[in-house]
């Protein structure tokens, strides 16, 4: 089995499962697959995955699992009570090719929110492994490390670097679970003064790292169906969040409306309640200037502030930011993609998103236009309209 434990997954996963339980347990959702590389023939692979979601949904909770999270100081009681009886139920998702016969295969969940989000992270993880090992018999390793070695050497060895931290957030494209694992104990072992942590909770609990995670989109764009008015649901999240959390898990996500949308929303109220930000899609450079401005214009001190990159980064891209922020606000990066999966291979850009809460089409307007994913164009203009975002042509 590919996937062996529901931990095998990002810890953001959990802690918006937990404000779903608490707020919003009658919420029904569902989720869409997309790959975004080209000429990418899947259908091959299909029973594969099939199978191998269904021993995902075999899976149970453990109970040194339930005690990791129990002793997580934002994860509530009630919550790891519930974990200890869930399973995820195969009746909600389903696995086809295409019907277009493009090659691609469709991957829908439909269900409650609270019983389908945790299909994705792995169900993605299923469909990247299944892939590589049956066109990649004898994966090249020796090149995966030696580019591993090099990109940790690219800030290790350069004292300019000293303060920089570099997170592991690639489960959902990763290559592997081995070669996942491999990349994190490298990681521990030759490059721990510049490893903040992980994502994946698996690896937090066996190897004793730091888990890192708070939102991510889905969140944001189920409360365009559950908040009282649209214009506000981005607010709503952020407040119910805080609800949730108290002060905790205080990085927001800023890209669901764009850029323009979430600094007219994250006010002063905003920018002293949460402890930063987390860029994921748009130019990372004009992103932090526009962060660091709100703080100063909202008298806060961007010092005190983090800045959180994940878009699509490398280790190169990673030390540009850093040389340009360090000074001027806390930094941490997320990589991903590059990380997990960087053994001379093309990756695969897939991914499975929210596009439906309570029979409502949901969306995000991403900065950058091809992250975009809503099967309803009229909705996405009304959006648009909403938010006071100009269309990218």
């Amino acid at each position: 089995m590919i996937i062996r434990s529901l931990l095998d997954t990002d810890l953001y996963k959990f802690t918006m499962m937990q404000v779903v339980l608490h707020h919003f347990p009658a919420a029904q959702v569902e989720y869409r697959y997309k790959c975004r590389n080209k000429g990418i023939d899947l259908t091959p692979y299909v029973d594969e995955i099939r199978d191998e979601i269904a021993g995902l949904c075999r899976l149970r909770f453990q109970d040194d699992e339930l005690t990791y999270l129990r002793s997580l100081r934002f994860i509530k009681s009630d919550f790891v009570d519930f974990l200890s009886l869930f399973h995820l139920q195969q009746k909600y998702i389903t696995v086809q090719p295409s019907a277009e016969n493009n090659g691609e295969i469709d991957i829908s969940v439909r269900g409650p929110w609270l019983h389908t989000i945790l299909f994705e992270v792995p169900v993605l993880a299923i469909v990247n492994e299944v892939y590589f090992r049956a066109t990649q018999k004898t994966p090249n390793f020796a090149e995966g490390r030696q580019r591993l070695y090099k990109k940790m050497s690219l800030i290790r060895d350069d004292p300019a670097m000293a303060g920089c931290k570099v997170a592991d957030y690639g489960t959902r494209r990763r290559f592997s679970r081995a070669w996942h694992q491999e990349v994190v104990l490298t990681m521990q072992r030759d490059f721990a003064d510049h490893l903040a942590g992980t994502s994946n909770v698996y690896f937090a609990m066996t190897l004793g790292m730091t888990p890192l995670g708070t939102m991510a989109h889905e969140y944001l764009q189920a409360c365009q169906a559950l908040g009282p008015r649209l214009r506000d649901s981005q607010i709503y999240a952020f407040e119910m969040w805080a609800k949730e959390y108290r002060g905790d898990l205080g990085i927001a996500l800023s890209d669901v409306y764009g850029m323009a949308a979430f600094l007219r929303d994250f006010d002063m109220y905003f920018c002293k309640l949460f402890d930063g930000a987390r860029h994921d899609s748009g130019d990372p450079f004009d992103w932090g200037e526009q962060m660091i401005q709100q703080f100063q214009e909202n008298r806060v001190d961007p010092a005190t502030k983090t800045l959180v990159f994940s878009d699509s980064l490398d280790f190169g891209k990673v030390t540009a930011l850093y040389s340009r922020f360090k000074d001027r606000a806390r930094v941490a990066f997320g990589v991903g993609t590059n990380l997990t999966n960087d053994l001379g291979y093309i990756p695969l850009q897939i991914v499975m998103k929210m596009v439906r809460c309570n029979g409502q089409p949901v969306a995000k307007l991403s900065d950058t236009p091809s992250k975009n994913m809503c099967d309803d164009e009229a909705y996405v203009n009304y959006l648009q309209q909403v938010f006071e975002i100009t269309p990218v042509p």
